[in-house]
């Protein structure tokens, strides 16, 4: 029987994708009909002017492999592609088949329908679902939002494979088995995850798009989309201090100051290596000269003030000569 546990909630501050942990193999499931969706390739579908499939794999970008089962559509980053058998035969199907192409002793588990999966829930399930492997030891770690997500969720690569030939042995097969079947024989950690939403439906697509420009997280999403457009997704930026250096540029030099200083902070950046303290270092030096920029302008307006004092009183004096 599955066993129970307390849910572990996921931190918002958890860390980044450049841990030290075992390497892992992602799974992303990105079939299926979208008979809710009309039929409509729904991996393909589009949040913040990026696919859900991208907005995945954006997630589990550090995978020692990421193996995607569906049919073939534009990536930003290479993947291998695997069909299930027979196509269209359902998550177990595409499970198998997946799991066929990887070789790590843990799995990442995911749909191709979370467009707010972050990096830390990616974590947090890899680190609750690899115990020690002793008999006591998790199996694994899924996602519970109300009840359990098989496809968002990190299971060792050995029990998962094992419940898999005992469905095709009980069952002569896996396509077109409900997904329910998996779960009920292994041994699961359960965590709550704020960003286990995923889009059934068009209202849910019309909500997922709507949520991104909220005022709270428009500039993540935006940086985000950025990133992956540009091939650096690993950029760790500093967002902060970047737009403080735009509003520097902007108050002490001139507006049209801002998006050109950061861009060719950027470029310099670049050209140092392109790492997280290259950019740090850029804007430091960029911001740096904005205020030396304004003190000379302060100075400058003060002199000119002074020596315009000093002209008045001149004139007053030689008024004064001539009465």
């Amino acid at each position: 029987m599955t066993h129970t546990h307390d849910d572990v909630p996921v931190p918002n501050d958890a860390p980044g994708p450049h841990g030290t942990r075992a390497p892992y193999d992602a799974i992303v499931l990105a079939g299926g009909g979208a008979r809710r969706l009309g039929g409509a390739d729904k991996p393909a579908l589009t949040v913040g002017g990026r696919s859900l499939l991208d907005r995945v794999l954006s997630a589990c970008a550090d995978a020692s492999a990421t193996v995607v089962v569906g049919p073939r559509r534009p990536t930003h980053r290479p993947v291998t592609w695997v069909r299930e058998d027979p196509p269209g035969g359902g998550p177990l199907a595409a499970l198998d088949a997946g799991l066929r192409r990887t070789t790590a002793a843990t799995v990442l588990v995911l749909s191709a329908d979370l467009p707010f999966l972050r990096v830390p829930t990616v974590r947090a399930l890899l680190d609750a679902g690899t115990g020690d492997e002793d008999e006591d030891a998790y199996e694994g770690a899924v996602v519970n939002d109300g009840r359990d997500q098989p496809l968002l969720a990190a299971y060792r690569a050995e029990p998962l494979r094992r419940e898999l030939a005992l469905l095709q042995t009980e069952y002569g097969r896996l396509g077109n088995l409900p997904l329910r079947l998996l779960l009920p024989e292994l041994r699961l950690r359960r965590i709550t995850a704020s960003d286990a939403l995923d889009c059934d439906t068009w209202d849910d697509i019309a909500a997922a798009r709507a949520r991104i420009r909220e005022h709270g997280t428009v500039l993540d999403e935006w940086t985000s989309a950025v990133k992956s457009e540009l091939g650096i997704d690993h950029l760790d930026v500093d967002t902060a201090a970047l737009l403080d250096l735009a509003r520097d540029a902007a108050h002490n030099v001139a507006r049209p100051a801002a998006p050109l200083t950061t861009f060719l902070v950027g470029y310099a950046a670049a050209a140092k290596g392109g790492s997280p303290e290259d950019v740090a270092e850029a804007a430091r030096k960029a911001a740096a000269l904005a205020l030396r920029w304004a003190e000379e302008e302060s100075a400058g307006a003060a002199d000119e003030a002074e020596d315009g004092g000093a002209a008045g009183d001149g004139k007053t004096k030689g008024a004064d000569d001539g009465r």
